[in-house]
């Protein structure tokens, strides 16, 4: 009890207050802008946080990046961009029912549940942090491998079109993510001899290219889906009670699979939106809806989110692994400061870790009126024109890919894959199966060839462990799926010819 108020006490200076409202709005900004994500938000504070004291220090991190986290689902929801890697897993969901003249609704539900997810994270950090942490450890090269090739399945759920066009497209992206030098080999792999291509194809810009860059060629060769309704936003956040009401169990659901995969190391808020969103349409009683704008992935992924962000500081805190790209920042900053990440942290100097937990409770609370005065002044972007907005579009992505490593060579790669998004989407191949094999594709190799090596080249291995076994068996159902759904339908199609 001593220790908690001590750490209230921390908290409650002039200087971490200032510190979390400053990085409150710096990580929402930072967020909303296409290409610019939370790790970059993360990374640009870190010369600040030498001038801070230890909990103001970390508060800005924990503060911008939750803040960047949910704002990146703005432009998703206005523009069809993904402001971050994590919000490209539902961005066609909400960008549907801003279609249907719905915004604040698909905004409004981005934002509630991400606060959600935000704060249920928070108190399992507190609570299960050591036995999440024990757990994580737990895992190896073999179970890795298993939990992103599963990631990677994911693929076939989230497609609304054929099952075998969404794993089609995930080879693609597997494909892509093998370009470059950074392979267990260390070969240089389809580069043609450019030197520019040995870094490999980032991520971002190919996301922002085929989710973005396509929109604005559909638009430009056949008059694009209608305008979207130019109309006042309602309130932001009303109905969402009756959504938390009527989704309570894939709120739920969310928020669970967000910490158990955030306190996985090098997992992170990006594939828990993948499996969360996957996960909700492959239960939900109205798939059918999934991908026109119904807000139910919305709910189980935004929720899954924000929860992974508070998970990954599990393994962070307790034995410095870093979760993700954005603990792995706190965690230099967190010896930079003589937080010292260790099970001795939460004994010796229990009252700063009180203190951080406060900061994300904070930092999740103060998340809904600053996302609302975001939203508020965002909502303009549905008033332009569209002879403005497309190239204001097109502007953005230029500028957020080049920001991302200051190489003008990003910029084309989100014209080429603009074009492939376009012919993709033209053709019925589902463009988030690609995103997701170039976000998981690197994740998988590496973990398989580490699992070769250990085992020297037995795939046994593979199945022996306990978690391992469950996790294959998972990914082969996953894999199988098409295959049965087209045997069941064959079938059914048979039967009254007999």
């Amino acid at each position: 009890m001593t220790a908690f108020i001590e750490a209230i006490g921390m908290v409650a200076t002039a200087e971490v207050l200032i510190a979390i409202l400053v990085s409150a709005v710096y990580g929402m900004v930072i967020g909303a802008l296409p290409g610019l994500t939370a790790t970059m938000a993360t990374a640009l504070l870190v010369p600040v946080t030498f001038y801070l004291s230890p909990i103001a220090a970390v508060a800005t991190i924990i503060t911008s990046s939750a803040m960047a986290i949910f704002s990146g689902d703005i432009p998703g929801c206005l523009m069809r961009i993904p402001g971050t890697p994590a919000s490209a897993a539902y961005t066609d969901e909400a960008y549907a029912l801003t279609r249907k003249g719905r915004a604040e609704e698909a905004l409004g539900a981005s934002l509630w549940f991400s606060a959600i997810g935000g704060i249920v994270g928070t108190v399992a950090l507190m609570a299960i942090a050591p036995a999440l942490a024990e757990v994580a450890l737990s895992f190896s090269s073999f179970e890795y491998f298993w939990l992103s090739f599963l990631g990677l399945m994911c693929a076939t759920l989230v497609a609304r079109s054929s099952p075998i066009k969404a794993v089609a497209a995930a080879l693609l992206g597997l494909l892509v993510a093998c370009v470059g030098i950074e392979n267990p080999g260390g070969v240089p792999r389809f580069t043609f001899g450019m030197t520019d291509l040995l870094g490999g194809i980032e991520a971002l810009p190919a996301l922002v290219g085929v989710f973005a860059v396509s929109e604005v060629m559909r638009a430009m060769t056949t008059g694009g889906p209608p305008p979207i309704p130019h109309r006042r936003l309602g309130s932001i956040l009303a109905g969402q009670w009756a959504l938390t009401r009527r989704y309570q169990k894939q709120m739920w659901r969310g928020n669970v699979i967000g910490v158990l995969i955030g306190a996985l190391p090098g997992a992170g808020a990006d594939m828990a939106a993948w499996v969360a969103y996957a996960t909700s349409k492959r239960f939900s009683a109205e798939k059918e809806k999934f991908g026109t704008g119904h807000p139910e992935g919305l709910v189980e992924s935004g929720a899954a989110n924000n929860s992974a962000l508070a998970g990954g500081w599990v393994p962070a805190l307790l034995f410095g692994i870093p979760g993700d790209t954005i603990t792995a920042i706190a965690i230099g900053v967190l010896y930079m400061k003589g937080l010292n990440p260790g099970p001795t942290l939460f004994t010796e100097k229990a009252s700063s870790m009180y203190a951080l937990y406060i900061v994300f409770l904070l930092a999740n609370l103060l998340m809904i009126p600053l996302g609302i005065a975001m939203i508020r002044a965002s909502r303009h972007v549905l008033r332009a024109p569209r002879a403005a907005a497309m190239p204001l579009i097109l502007l953005l992505c230029a500028v957020g890919a080049f920001a991302i490593g200051n190489n003008p060579f990003a910029i084309v790669i989100v014209a080429v894959f603009g074009i492939v998004g376009y012919m993709m989407e033209r053709n019925g191949y589902p463009v988030a199966a690609l995103v997701l094999g170039i976000v998981m594709g690197t994740m998988v190799e590496q973990n398989f060839v580490t699992s070769l090596i250990k085992s020297d080249g037995d795939i046994l291995p593979f199945f022996e462990r306990p978690v391992s076994s469950l996790l294959a068996a998972l990914t082969i159902a996953a894999l199988a799926w098409p295959a049965l759904v087209w045997i069941l339908r064959r079938l059914r199609r048979a039967e009254p010819a007999r």
